[in-house]
């Protein structure tokens, strides 16, 4: 570091002794004392202000004294010489004009460096938060589960998108998938959040999705929590002689798709307020037999959007492709929807699963 200093300082340094032994070499009548401004300007470019400055003052004094020693004080020569000591310190001024418009840029660009560094560690930190929450589903006997997550193409690889199962304390199955707003470090936070939030409602409350959705928006509301989310929460439950039914209740989402041995049919039901907007907006719960060997696709958005498309021509998509891919095995089918996203506007989670 104190190599670095004194390379620095070897320039100006050398300006001044170069043009003062000149000047004096030359004799009393030669003047090369204008010269010395270099010497500032030289040190606004690799030093800080105060040294910068006071290059500037030596500089000065020293045309001043040799102009002394080369009798440009004179009747014939004053004028000639004050405009030297004029131009010398105006030299000097903008030196330390020019020093400090450095020193900020190279401020500006540190602070930049730094909150980049900043954002990229953050994004790194919510990557890693948000795939820890994306797990593998659990094994449900009767239940075979499967599940994909994509990020977008076109933003960062975090995001708001994500899918939960879980059982319920009455042996019940759990169901979720969901979106927040945003493709960012906020979202992901988000997301975090209201899944966390979300698992813990699900223990205590009925077996009512509605209610879950309600309560969820409750306690997103009372933590602060103003980013918009959809979501929908359903219910797999199992009744005598190996029935099994679906309660499902929709916060703003894309619809679930229920495929069996008759097709593809898409639960579409008038879909409630999604959550961030309403806390006290009336939610309503649906059911749906299940058919053995039947198979519900959850999803978000990412996977039926398309630009310059409607989304119910997406919808219309992937219950076609979902008929078409009925009868293949679980794992199979979510890797042959998402074969044919070839454009990603958005992330994609998929929770898939079928009665065994």
């Amino acid at each position: 570091m104190d190599r670095l200093l004194h390379a620095r300082h070897a320039l100006p340094v050398g300006v001044l002794v170069f043009f003062g032994i000149l000047d004096v070499a030359s004799g009393p009548r030669q003047v090369v004392v204008g010269l010395f401004v270099i010497s500032p300007l030289l040190a606004a470019s690799v030093l800080g202000r105060r040294a910068t400055a006071a290059y500037g003052v030596v500089a000065l004094v020293l045309a001043a004294l040799l102009g002394v020693y080369g009798h440009q004080y004179e009747p014939g020569t004053l004028l000639a010489q004050s405009i030297r000591l004029f131009g010398v310190a105006v030299g000097s001024v903008l030196a330390v004009v020019v020093c400090t418009l450095r020193l900020r840029r190279e401020a500006a660009y540190v602070r930049a460096r730094a909150e980049a560094a900043a954002a990229r560690s953050s994004v790194e930190l919510a990557e890693r938060l948000q795939r820890s929450l994306l797990t593998d589903p659990p094994a449900v006997p009767g239940l075979a589960m499967a599940v994909r997550y994509l990020p977008a193409v076109e933003h960062a690889q975090v995001g708001g998108d994500w899918y939960d199962a879980f059982p319920l304390p009455s042996g019940a199955t759990m169901l979720v998938i969901g979106d927040v707003a945003g493709h960012d470090v906020v979202a992901a936070t988000t997301m975090a959040q209201a899944r966390g939030v979300l698992r813990g409602i699900a223990q205590t409350v009925p077996e009512s999705p509605a209610a879950v959705l309600t309560a969820l928006d409750r306690a997103l509301q009372g933590l602060g929590v103003r980013t918009l989310v959809t979501a929908t929460v359903a219910v797999v439950c199992r009744g005598s002689g190996g029935t099994a039914e679906l309660r499902w209740s929709n916060a703003g989402h894309p619809p679930p798709v229920l495929v069996g041995a008759g097709g593809s049919t898409v639960l579409e039901r008038d879909a409630d307020l999604l959550l961030g907007v309403d806390a006290t907006a009336p939610r309503r719960d649906h059911r749906v037999p299940l058919p053995a060997g039947g198979t519900l696709v959850l999803y978000t958005d990412g996977l039926v959007e398309r630009r310059g498309v409607p989304l119910d021509a997406g919808t219309a998509w992937l219950a076609d492709e979902l008929a078409g891919l009925a009868g293949r095995p679980l794992e199979e089918l979510c890797d042959g929807l998402l074969a044919d996203v070839t454009e990603r506007l958005d992330d994609v989670a998929v929770l898939a699963v079928r009665m065994t």
